[in-house]
């Protein structure tokens, strides 16, 4: 019998690539189950048309997530910030996941998480603005914060993500035309910054299924390369087939943007800057490229993926 893996988020960037890696593996160690508020949505029918078990199961819900995780071998657990930009609902959601594993009797919970800042970048700390009047960067700590609710009540590995290089398609992160030049603007001077496709996270996520027990109590970070905006520039110049120019926005002219979550972001991206050795030590990438050999490179990526990334 295959092992059941429960992946909440299943029809979303993180969730929904891990679904699709186990749905391809094809030595069928683990089967899907998919957690959904909306099992007839078409992402949801897709799964189940490819052989997933489908489940209505919301974060908010504790009874629902209890049925869900019942049986499972592994459960996928993440919360969802730029839904409701509110840290406070993903504490809760992250402990009503580990509850209702604790309770389920699941064998191996990958969390899905962040850094707490504040624990480099104290409160006190005034290099940052403090936000929320308890955060540095709200969608980092909150998931930080809720390690040891993992930790203390299930047998979890977290496995610290990194940023989506797909924010430059989704996120309005890409490249921008100003007097007729592309400009990749990103408040990162002269930084590496760790990141890597969002598909590849569920891929590294399986491979820690794979590796199983030994990872539990382990906090591992993944990413597929820590290029420089430079870097970045260069790749999607090659990508595009327009040259795109590096601009290092300061870190207070993008708090100022104004777009919902600019001070979160503009903090975050400043934390990476500020604590660049420590956070790319810890995104180690022969690491990642051992729990997913598949990862990609932010050159592999851009390339694939030229034909939606817009430049505005």
């Amino acid at each position: 019998m295959t092992r059941i893996i429960a992946v909440a988020g299943a029809t979303g960037a993180q969730g929904g690539g891990l679904a699709r890696a186990i749905l391809d593996e094809p030595d069928g160690a683990f089967s899907v189950r998919a957690l959904t508020r909306d099992p007839n949505s078409d992402a949801a029918r897709a799964l189940a048309e490819r052989g997933a078990e489908v489940v209505a199961a919301d974060l908010d819900d504790p009874r629902s997530l209890r049925a869900a995780f019942d049986g499972a071998h592994g459960a996928f657990c993440m919360t969802n910030f730029w839904e409701h930009f509110s840290p406070e609902r993903e504490k809760v959601q992250a402990r009503n996941q580990a509850e209702a594993a604790r309770a389920a009797g699941v064998g191996h919970v990958v969390w899905s998480t962040l850094e707490d800042t504040r624990e480099r970048v104290p409160l006190s700390d005034d290099r940052m603005p403090t936000l929320m009047g308890e955060y540095k960067v709200p969608h980092f700590d909150a998931k930080g914060e809720s390690d040891a609710v993992f930790l203390d009540l299930t047998p979890a590995t977290c496995l610290r993500t990194s940023f989506y290089w797909d924010n430059l398609i989704h996120f309005g992160m890409g490249p921008r035309r100003e007097d007729g030049t592309a400009y990749l603007d990103l408040p990162l001077g002269d930084a590496r910054l760790p990141g890597m496709a969002a598909e590849d996270i569920g891929r590294g996520a399986l491979g820690v299924f794979r590796e199983g027990e030994a990872l539990v109590g382990e906090k591992i970070g993944i990413a597929g390369e820590h290029p420089t905006g430079r870097d970045m520039a260069a790749a999607l110049t090659d990508a595009l087939g327009e040259e795109v120019v590096y601009r290092a926005v300061p870190f207070d002219v993008y708090r100022g943007l104004g777009f919902p979550g600019a001070e979160d972001l503009g903090n975050m991206f400043q934390y990476k800057h500020d604590f660049e050795d420590e956070y790319c030590a810890s995104r180690p990438l022969d690491r990642s490229r051992e729990l997913n050999p598949r990862m990609q490179t932010f050159r592999q990526w851009a390339g694939a993926n030229a034909h939606r990334i817009a430049i505005g």
